[in-house]
């Protein structure tokens, strides 16, 4: 069985390529900026929208635009489908903003090229990436790529590096059979607890190392910051750079430590049950630095996509009162408990255990998984276990 996936390498382009690169990503800016003005013109007027349609307004724009037609045809096609894909999901998905202006100063250049615009060309004993306009780049290749490539995003990070995203097919990671089922509670303390404490996720706490070293390099950087209306120094880019970079390198060790933790848990087990935590409210509280440092909603998405694609049977349960019901005889507390209050006690069974490891045999016995040791938890009123989609 094969997946879709992606890999990523840095690029090196000269300063004629990166600037093919710059001029080809300002007319797939301008391609989406006038697919979201004419979208918003036609519904105003109660026309009806679509990529085809904007594909017509593209080939007359490239008539009468040299300085339009002379940039990639695939590339500025690409921001149609691009989108398209956005305005449709804007409509599946609740609470999903409609496709927006994009700025220059705002939004980092990127370009998506098919099959028909790049190649991968033998230079010497290396292999480049040729793009539009015959431009071959030097890649870093870290590690093969397992198949050819479909498609790549190209695009420019916030310090300044230029990367490739390839579309590959690969083969799927086949996991062994295994007859185990866990629970996981996300916190802010212990970023996920889980119902065996092997497989607890102890909260690394990666920007909190970081906050000193970050500290000096922002006031470095303020002390270079240019005036109004001023070009911005040397100095300053450097600084601005080295803040991105150490901004990038904490961001990276959650992911790996995110990404170790998934691959662990679903390794060991075949049914996984999911708080269906949703950690923005946490934003607005005291606990917002550390709630964010945990990341959280990436750890649970690493989590889903571990697990789907090794075809396990993972559940998001609703967290509601799963913290105060007991997970032995399914009595629920009289009052919420306090986040100072550590440990759950129940006033039926007399059952004393931390709140969290409660809450993880909760939400396992509410996704069906445990029902041998809890049969008779019973929730009022009753969670809705959906699957993860």
């Amino acid at each position: 069985m094969q997946e879709t996936v992606r890999y990523t390498y840095r690029l090196r382009p000269g300063k004629t390529a990166e600037a093919a690169l710059l001029r080809e990503a300002e007319l797939a800016r301008w391609v989406w900026n006038q697919c979201v003005a004419t979208c918003d013109y036609e519904r105003s007027n109660g026309g009806k929208p679509s990529p085809a349609k904007m594909d017509k307004h593209l080939t007359a724009a490239r008539h009468k635009q040299p300085w339009l037609a002379a940039g990639s045809s695939v590339v500025q096609q690409q921001a149609i489908r691009d989108w398209g894909a956005a305005r449709a999901a804007a409509f599946k998905v609740s609470g999903r903003r409609h496709p927006v202006f994009k700025s220059k100063k705002r939004d980092r250049p990127s370009i998506n090229l098919t099959r028909r615009a790049f190649a991968l060309k033998a230079y010497g004993e290396r292999t480049r990436l040729r793009i539009p306009g015959g431009h071959l780049i030097p890649v870093v290749w870290s590690r093969e790529l397992p198949s050819e490539p479909s498609s790549v995003r190209i695009y420019q990070d916030a310090c300044g590096d230029w990367l490739a995203s390839f579309v590959v097919r690969r083969d799927s990671e086949v996991f062994s059979d295994v007859d185990a089922a866990i629970g996981i509670d996300w916190g802010v303390k212990t970023p996920a607890t889980t119902t065996d404490p092997e497989f607890d996720l102890e909260a690394a706490e990666y920007a909190k190392k970081a906050a000193k070293r970050l500290a000096h390099y922002q006031r470095r950087m303020a002390r270079r910051k240019p005036t109004p209306g001023k070009k911005a120094s040397n100095g300053y880019k450097q600084a601005k750079r080295t803040v991105a970079k150490q901004h990038r390198k904490v961001t990276r060790q959650r992911q790996d430590t995110n990404r170790k933790w998934a691959r662990k848990v679903v390794e060991h087990h075949d049914r996984i049950a999911v708080e269906d935590f949703k950690p923005t409210f946490l934003a607005k509280s005291t606990m917002a630095r550390k709630a964010a440092d945990n990341a959280v909603g990436q750890t649970k998405a690493e989590l889903i996509n571990y697990a789907e694609r090794a075809g396990r049977d993972v559940r998001l349960v609703p967290p509601a009162y799963t913290t105060m019901t007991c997970s032995e005889c399914g009595a629920k507390a009289k009052q919420r408990l306090g986040l100072s209050e550590r440990t759950f006690a129940c006033s039926e069974c007399g059952l004393a255990l931390d709140r969290d490891l409660n809450a993880a045999r909760t939400i396992l016995a509410h996704a069906g998984f445990n029902v041998a040791c809890v049969d008779g938890v019973r929730h009022d009123p009753p969670f809705e276990v959906a699957r993860a989609s």
